[in-house]
């Protein structure tokens, strides 16, 4: 879908669901849990936490949507709110939020990796590179990769010049794939 289709989409069932429309709430529910689920899961490595904190994200939403004033896209509204949930629940559980998927390993992995599946080697590397990271960064990388959000999307969400988030992201993926490289150095 394109961004302008996308806001369009969002703006109709939004506002259809603001009124009560209980269909139109299902296709907001339907449209968006996927893409919060995954990015949840990502940090928490945990289907039923995840899914947990996913349920409560939607449940903030449903209470707040008719006191919704668009200031910017939906997009940056519900991934801020699942962004805070999973702050609050890590702080409240004292976990430390990691990724899970494989995703990633298409920008940070040899040619031959990114062609597969990921072995649980790969994502253990992954993880332990992931966890070297400050927050921020995993954090850009996460929303881009795990969120499916634009570079222009994240740096609204995180109030960070585009630039500044560029570059964040770009040093990020390359430290990744010089650890992902040494880890497989290290194995062979």
């Amino acid at each position: 879908m394109q961004d302008s289709d996308e806001e369009e989409f969002d703006r109709d069932f939004l506002a259809r669901a603001a009124k009560g429309d209980a269909v139109a709430w299902r296709v907001v529910v339907e449209y968006w849990s996927p893409r919060i689920f995954r990015y949840l899961r990502s940090n928490t490595r945990n289907e039923e936490l995840a899914e947990e904190i996913t349920q409560s994200v939607f449940c903030t939403i449903a209470r707040k949507l008719a006191d919704y004033v668009e200031q910017g896209h939906f997009e940056s509204w519900i991934f801020r709110i699942a962004i805070n949930r999973l702050r609050d629940e890590m702080r409240r559980r004292k976990l430390h939020a990691r990724p899970m998927d494989s995703d990633i390993m298409a920008d940070i992995a040899p040619q031959k990796v990114a062609q597969e599946t990921a072995a649980p080697e790969e994502l253990r590397a992954l993880r332990d590179a992931m966890d070297q990271l400050p927050d921020l960064d995993r954090e850009i990388i996460d929303l881009r990769h795990q969120g499916g959000m634009t570079f222009q999307q994240i740096a609204v969400l995180l109030a960070e010049p585009m630039g500044t988030l560029l570059a964040r992201h770009h040093r990020a993926i390359r430290k990744l794939r010089d650890l992902m490289r040494r880890h497989m150095g290290d194995s062979a």
